[in-house]
């Protein structure tokens, strides 16, 4: 009964929580909260400093006392205990202006579509033990689709590539489910990666992901564009161990990213090669849907049309596709109860 009664108060939330940020939605008022998933702590004390922006920022910088941890690694919970805070966090945030003693909200959360049960179980507890009453699962690229607005509850195909950080997850909808699917551990960090592993070798330039991530934005593409694009990168010289600046441009950056970006596409291509005829007919005529903060690199979607023969676009805002999908679902869980991934509890 006293459950319920806080139940009655809190504000059910829709939750993105994506490798390198999480965003919330809340019933009725929208997106609340959009930050780096990020959770600084004091290793002496085992107390939690900041979360968000503030501890993004202080990666790289802190004392060998403190560490700036990522809880969430290719779009699955890397460690238990630290997302459960920041979740919290989160459900507190959301309730700060609330009377409610201990919010006991309805929540709603992405999840990538290839995980395994004992990864769906750890995201499914660490919810409830942040003060959730009551969790729902639902693909990403389901979440996604119902964020674009597109007719997955029809006999007709859709497909959505939907890029974040830790994973790429390629799914053809049709009728409330997910006909093909794949997930590839390839996505906005693995291109931090590469590029940081490009600089290392070919210039002897040290990077840290920060710097890695601000080059794939300003100068990064995946298909050759006409503006040039330059910029300069700072790191540490491997040969004398002082600060060194590189200039780099568009070519350099796509050439770091070439395999990882080719991978992607592949993948891109295997899905449609193994979508049953009718489908692939509905996708040739629809266009596939590219999401996901990795969507926004320069001429992927160019790239991926000249590869498929596939008409591509990009969602209006491809950042939060996936957590105003879930907020659809929130405010519809009576009609949409049918896309929901299978709960480990009985409710």
């Amino acid at each position: 009964m006293i459950d319920k009664l806080f139940g009655y108060f809190s504000k059910d939330m829709g939750i993105d929580l994506g490798t390198a940020n999480t965003l919330v939605y809340v019933r009725g008022r929208g997106i609340v909260i959009n930050e780096p998933s990020v959770v600084a702590i004091n290793q002496k004390t085992g107390q939690v400093l900041s979360i968000g922006s503030e501890a993004k920022r202080m990666l790289g910088r802190t004392p060998q006392h403190i560490v700036a941890i990522k809880p969430l690694s290719n779009g699955v919970i890397s460690d238990f205990e630290v997302t459960e805070q920041m979740l919290k966090y989160f459900i507190d945030t959301v309730h700060k202006d609330q009377l409610t003693p201990v919010p006991r909200p309805r929540v709603v959360i992405g999840i990538p579509s290839q995980i395994t049960e004992v990864e769906k179980r750890a995201v499914e507890d660490a919810a409830r033990n942040a003060g959730a009453r009551q969790v729902f699962l639902v693909e990403e690229p389901i979440a996604a689709a119902i964020g674009a607005r597109l007719p997955i509850h029809h006999a007709v195909g859709s497909m959505v590539v939907d890029i974040g950080g830790g994973t790429t997850d390629i799914a053809v909808i049709s009728l409330g489910g997910i006909v093909v699917s794949k997930t590839l551990k390839i996505a906005g960090d693995k291109l931090n990666q590469d590029i940081i592993r490009y600089m290392r070798d070919e210039h002897k330039l040290l990077l840290g992901e920060m710097a890695a991530e601000q080059a794939k934005i300003s100068v990064g593409s995946a298909y050759p564009t006409r503006e040039k694009l330059q910029d300069v990168i700072r790191g540490r010289d491997l040969v004398t161990g002082l600060p060194k600046e590189v200039d780099v441009d568009a070519d350099e950056i796509r050439k770091a990213m070439a395999s990882s970006v080719a991978t992607l596409v592949h993948a891109v291509k295997a899905a449609v090669e193994v979508t049953p005829p009718e489908l692939v007919s509905d996708i040739a005529r629809n266009g596939i849907l590219l999401t996901g903060g990795g969507s926004l690199l320069r001429g992927l979607n160019t790239l991926i049309e000249e590869e498929t023969k596939i008409p591509v676009r990009t969602v209006e805002d491809p950042l939060t596709s996936v957590v105003i999908g879930t907020g659809i679902i929130l405010e519809n869980l009576s009609e949409l109860s049918d896309i929901l991934v299978k709960s480990q509890y009985e409710e």
